[in-house]
């Protein structure tokens, strides 16, 4: 259980995320997956990071029930360990030396779409679905990402009824690379890796140089922002309320490490 790093093939590191059942990370899982990025970004023998997951889905969010514990104990250590861990693994992605290939399958939810949102490039199974459940889960943020999916109005429509997307859906929107059957995936994402990995190292890096500057949206800051109304929602009260009741409508896991 945890967070691992492999290297099947030359010039690609393959980082995994387990933790079972549902893929929700703890606080310290965020930093591990952070420091596992950024660590094969700064490796020069490695020209794609490829990060996928174990289990039932590829992530379902933050631990909510290590916050609750944490809450019901009259402290908010969990909250903004969550907040700052979510920050730094995207962050990670993002900034990643080298360019990123997420391998999705069965649900990516909340901090799932913060990762795959500043991934380079996705292949997903076809039971893969996306969505940000936060409303329904007392929190706020990854709208950031979310819009690098789908388009605006899509984005919020889907923000604001907790909904999913397909990945079918993102594919036709332009945001998936390739849909592939389950037992497909992790040959289908180190495919396109290994066709990335053929360029020169130096270049790539230079090209994810210049492809991060010239983004017209500071992924970071934004999210920052999203995140100071998520304290926001906690300190009025607002998200605990909603936190208690939280369950598992439409079908969608429990979202608990």
């Amino acid at each position: 259980m945890g967070v691992s790093t492999s290297t099947p093939d030359k010039g690609i590191a393959v980082i995994t995320v387990d933790f079972p059942p549902v893929n929700a990370l703890p606080v310290q899982g965020w930093h591990d997956l952070a420091d596992a990025v950024r660590a094969a970004g700064h490796d020069p023998g490695i020209r794609c990071v490829v990060l996928t997951a174990t289990g039932r889905g590829f992530n379902a969010g933050v631990d909510i029930k290590e916050m609750q514990r944490d809450t019901a104990a009259g402290g908010h250590g969990m909250l903004i360990g969550a907040n700052h861990g979510c920050a730094e693994a995207f962050s990670a992605v993002y900034g990643c030396e080298v360019p990123v290939v997420a391998a999705v399958h069965g649900f990516c939810l909340g901090g799932g779409i913060g990762l795959v949102g500043n991934a380079d490039a996705i292949v997903a199974s076809e039971d893969a679905t996306f969505g940000l459940p936060e409303l329904d889960r007392g929190a706020l943020g990854a709208a950031t990402h979310l819009a690098r999916l789908v388009p605006q109005h899509l984005m919020r429509a889907l923000y604001y009824t907790s909904r999913t997307a397909t990945a079918t859906e993102l594919h036709a929107h332009g945001s998936v690379w390739k849909v592939v059957p389950r037992a497909e995936l992790p040959y289908a994402a180190r495919d396109l890796a290994r066709e990335i990995a053929q360029k020169d190292g130096s270049l790539l890096r230079l090209a994810k140089a210049a492809l991060n500057g010239i983004d017209p949206v500071d992924v970071r800051r934004s999210y920052r922002f999203e995140q100071g109304f998520t304290f926001e929602a906690n300190l009025s009260g607002v998200a605990d309320r909603v936190r208690d009741t939280f369950g598992t409508p439409h079908g969608a896991p429990d979202r608990e490490g």
